[in-house]
């Protein structure tokens, strides 16, 4: 089988010389100044999520998400915050929607309390 390579014409149209150009490189930006202080990993962070992820592959995040779902409703809030922070290193997204979809705990009103002491 034969290969066929045509250059192009002119370099101001090349798709290649659209990509490599300074315009095309000036529009890189960096995201990391969207992370709170309490969300920056450190590197003992980045060091287990690399680990996390070379265990798990492509699905290490929601694996992570899924390790911080199970702390929480085990009632342990270390290892919530642990895998949360796994869960953040490797996707962001992931994360922001685990901490919106995970329940706040519920406090009873007082007088639903008081209540409940009285038929007792």
């Amino acid at each position: 089988m034969t290969i066929d390579f045509a250059a192009a014409r002119s370099t101001f149209r090349s798709p290649v010389a659209g990509i490599v150009s300074p315009v095309a490189r000036s529009k890189a930006a960096n995201d990391n100044g969207r992370y709170k202080a309490a969300q920056v990993p450190n590197d003992q962070m980045l060091q287990a999520a690399l680990r996390h992820f070379a265990e798990h592959g492509l699905g290490a995040a929601r694996a992570a998400r899924a390790k911080a779902e199970e702390a929480f409703f085990a009632g342990d809030r270390a290892a919530y915050d642990w895998w949360l922070g796994i869960t953040r290193a490797l996707d962001r997204r992931l994360a922001a929607q685990a901490e919106r979809h995970t329940p706040q705990p519920q406090m009873a009103p007082k007088a639903a309390n008081e209540a409940t002491q009285e038929r007792a």
